[in-house]
């Protein structure tokens, strides 16, 4: 898979991953001549092109088998070329969280982008009510909800579809009961301008771990989201004809496999209903938050791995047992767990190694804290690799990765980057 260096043109000091010597040089010519890592400044966070490309197909290939579609949030890596990759292997389309997004992805050429979010801004909405291609999906999780659209989406050019957002005592978004769900599809039938085209919701924000009680409150709310599309069935309240099919829509990348388990049974795209996962931190993975909860290890099926790592360079060593180094929070993600040492490369240009009993115990702006015991010997100018926990925030620190082909090898060496849309 080619990313994005054949179209970045000359690179220059505005991205912190290219190094001074590469300056004004094209990215395409500096990645044909595969420059070993030590080129590359740090800190810097790569992505590993063979973890990547197996992470993508991995949830394609068992999202197929299990008979659901999968349409990848994207706010996970904000790249477009990852984006590509995912639609190419199957994805029916994105999911993103705010209004903006929904404008990239449709910039970017994507023809279903499901919002998971209620979009109120007046004049997205608008925009949103005028012509266009491709198929755009937004939630709502009250009447009061509801009630702001109407007026920006009368005399639409076409209907917007809306997916009813079910939630949970002590979640995030999300009506409260079945009951206050059913009362949000009826106002969305009821506002001219808006369609009612089925439910969603987010799981994770229930349950933060892989025990047995928080996977029992997982499948109690899939229950329940799948009680919810049934009852609107029933009572006749979803529309005779949804272009496109009613959505039934959940799943991270915690708990894909239990929402499989309870929603796959609702997936009949030739009856008109799709059954829609939107994982999204699969695709980078990581060495914590998700290594822990994945399905993987509840499925022991083929295995997500993590495409994301830090490299960062020793700058002092102030007192015994202790290491500074030069990457902090505007580096690395920290909001799921620290960052983790797992190898050096002595000298910076030295083969990657193996190295145990060195912590990172803090992160300042640019600085993290390495505290170490008795028989590790780190040293000024020692490169070392982090694994990082939560790719969501590792992401959108950079705005130009680079791809190396294997983090894990001696040498990596750096074959592409992706360039990612933060704004």
């Amino acid at each position: 898979m080619a990313y994005d260096a054949h179209h970045l043109g000359p690179l220059d000091p505005r991205s912190k991953a290219v190094p001074v010597t590469a300056w004004g040089e094209d990215a395409a010519e500096f990645a044909a001549r595969r420059p070993r890592l030590e080129e590359l400044p740090t800190p810097l966070l790569t992505l590993d092109a063979g973890a990547l490309a197996d992470n993508v197909a991995t949830l394609a290939r068992w999202t197929a088998e299990v008979g659901v579609d999968l349409a990848p949030h994207g706010k996970t890596s904000m790249a477009p070329s990852l984006w590509r990759e995912q639609l190419a292997a199957g994805a029916i389309g994105l999911t993103v969280a705010t209004p903006w997004q929904v404008s990239v992805a449709l910039r970017e050429g994507v023809d279903w982008v499901q919002a998971a979010y209620p979009v109120l801004d007046p004049a997205v909405l608008r925009w949103l009510s005028a012509p266009r291609s491709g198929r755009v999906l937004v939630w709502a999780d009250g009447v009061d909800v509801v009630a702001r659209m109407a007026p920006h989406v009368r005399g639409a050019a076409q209907p917007l579809d809306v997916l009813v957002e079910l939630g949970g005592a002590g979640g995030r978004t999300g009506a409260r009961s079945l009951d206050a769900a059913v009362d949000v599809a009826r106002a969305v039938r009821a506002t001219p301008g808006l369609r009612l085209a089925g439910v969603a919701g987010y799981e994770g924000a229930l349950a933060h771990d892989a025990s047995a009680g928080s996977l029992r409150t997982v499948r109690s709310w899939v229950a329940d989201l799948a009680a919810l599309h049934r009852r609107l069935v029933q009572e006749g309240t979803y529309p005779a004809d949804v272009p496109g099919g009613l959505v039934v829509s959940a799943g991270g990348s915690a708990y894909y496999d239990v929402v499989v388990e309870g929603l796959a049974g609702l997936h009949d795209p030739a009856g008109g209903v799709r059954v829609v996962l939107r994982s999204g931190a699969y695709v980078g993975h990581d060495d914590g938050f998700y290594r822990q909860v994945t399905p993987v290890n509840r499925l022991r099926s083929g295995g997500l791995r993590s495409a994301l790592h830090g490299w960062v360079r020793v700058v002092s060593r102030p007192e015994p047992g202790l290491a500074l180094a030069d990457a902090g929070k505007r580096d690395l993600p920290f909001d799921e767990g620290l960052p983790v040492v797992q190898a050096v490369r002595r000298g910076g240009d030295g083969d990657t190694e193996d190295l145990t009993g060195c912590t990172v115990s803090a992160l300042n702006d640019q600085h993290a804290f390495v505290r170490f015991g008795a028989g590790v010997d780190l040293r000024v100018g020692d490169v070392l690799r982090l694994g990082i926990s939560h790719p969501c925030t590792a992401f959108d620190r950079w705005g130009l990765l680079p791809v190396v082909d294997d983090a894990l090898a001696p040498q990596p060496v750096l074959v592409d980057w992706v360039r990612t849309v933060f704004g």
